[in-house]
């Protein structure tokens, strides 16, 4: 019977460590970022954060390099 015993407080213990371990790491997780929409390059196609494109005669590149040889 002691065995049994020991065995649910040892069982017990080690939830309640787990438990707190577990949230310990959602605590320390970095907050979610916001979704940021994505736009095409008109020149080559790639996929970028809309925030990264360049603006040009209504139209978005990728790079400058771009820019230059659609413009």
């Amino acid at each position: 019977m002691a065995k049994l015993i020991l065995l649910v407080v040892v069982f017990t213990a080690a939830w309640w460590l787990l438990k707190g371990y577990v949230r310990s790491l959602r605590e320390d997780a970095p907050p979610a970022t916001r979704s940021e929409d994505m736009v095409r390059c008109a020149s080559c196609g790639v996929h970028l954060p809309r925030s990264e494109g360049l603006l040009r005669g209504g139209r978005t590149f990728c790079s400058e390099e771009h820019a230059r040889s659609e413009g």
